[in-house]
């Protein structure tokens, strides 16, 4: 492929998140060029401009979306500016990759439904467990028939000692929308919803609990701590989903925790026919014949290319072929939706009813 036919990335974000997506893109020089990268530290951006050979170095966000010579965003910085700038860079007519969730919050994901509407443009949200391998083969058999009728999961990700950047915006709400709920187990929703065949979600009852972060216990690795700021965000979440089909969904999460776990995330799909459950990088299928129960481990090859260069090859052949990602906006948005039930449940000790208004 020529220079002139490869997709023209740039990268808004050259922190953790940043990075991971700049080492993954470089990657596929066959397919794409990653143009230029920006950065509120510009001398984070010009470390990793110089470590993926990105050419250039933009002096703002808004400098980068305006380039001629770009054609995807991909959009890596906190969660309050997710809607913003994908809205941004769709009306200046370029593609986006944007980190999960989609948005802060459902008004936030619906901006960017309406943007993407009005720019037919693809947006994709980087929900890189939809292609880790043990996944794909459990929707596999799924797509198959394999399972039956799927009518209820039960999901999760329980962190014993896990809690980010204690006071940066990781745990502060006006800046991340949430704790564990909107970080980690926004991943658990998508993947088991996608598992069950996207049904559409009507009603949750949720609660939410903040027994360490306030102290500052349960402090985890990621990210550096800044004593001097706060933590208003929960640090454990439970959920119980229902959906217009009559299948539920168990979601449970957390950052911090008193519980024996392996810190992995786990999924456990039902249907009439067989089950399926995945923990970590292992899985298994689960049916009965002749009166026995029998079960199928699954595991990913040890050539696997990874899901973060599956996602990224995905999020190109979308641009070129022009269709929707399997982690489209609409996935985004429903997320968004399901989110801030569980917080408005929690709030009121209410179930609550999901607002489908797209406007």
């Amino acid at each position: 492929m020529t220079t002139e036919n490869k997709i023209r990335i740039g990268i808004i974000g050259a922190g953790n998140i940043g990075n991971v997506h700049a080492g993954e893109f470089s990657k596929l020089g066959e397919e794409c060029i990653i143009t230029a990268i920006t950065d509120l530290d510009l001398n984070r951006a010009e470390k990793a401009a110089k470590q993926y050979g990105i050419e250039h170095v933009a002096a703002s966000n808004e400098e980068l979306i305006q380039r001629a010579d770009i054609d995807a965003v991909i959009i890596g910085v906190p969660n309050q500016f997710h809607a913003p700038l994908a809205v941004q860079a769709l009306e200046a007519g370029k593609h986006v990759l944007i980190e999960k969730p989609m948005g802060i919050n459902s008004d936030a994901a619906r901006q960017i439904l309406r943007a993407s509407e009005a720019a037919d443009r693809v947006v994709m949200v980087a929900h890189q467990m939809r292609w880790e391998s043990v996944a794909m083969q459990i929707k596999e058999q799924i797509d198959r028939g394999e399972l039956g009728k799927i009518y209820t999961a039960k999901t999760g990700w329980f962190r014993r000692k896990g809690i980010p950047g204690w006071g940066t915006w990781f745990t502060q709400m006006d800046q991340s929308g949430g704790g564990p709920l909107i970080d980690i187990g926004v991943h658990m929703l998508d993947l088991a919803l996608y598992l069950m065949g996207n049904p559409k979600p009507v009603s949750v009852y949720g609660s939410t609990y903040a027994e360490f972060g306030p102290n500052r216990k349960g402090i985890g690795t990621w990210g550096t701590p800044d004593w001097d700021g706060t933590y208003d965000v929960e640090d454990l979440a439970t959920a119980l989903i229902k959906m217009e089909d009559g299948s539920t969904l168990s979601l449970e999460v957390s950052w911090a925790v008193h519980m024996d776990t392996d810190n992995s995330p786990f999924i456990h799909v039902m249907g009439s026919e067989g089950g399926a459950s995945y923990r970590g990088a292992e899985g298994k299928l689960l049916t009965e014949k002749f009166d026995r129960p029998i079960e199928s481990v699954l595991s990913k090859a040890d050539n696997d290319e990874g899901e973060r260069a599956r996602l990224s090859r995905h999020f190109l052949a979308c641009i070129r072929e022009d269709k929707q990602p399997i982690t489209s906006v609409l996935t985004g948005l429903t997320n968004n939706l399901v989110l801030d039930a569980i917080y408005e449940s929690s709030r009121t000790g209410n179930e609550v009813k999901l607002d489908w208004n797209l406007n």
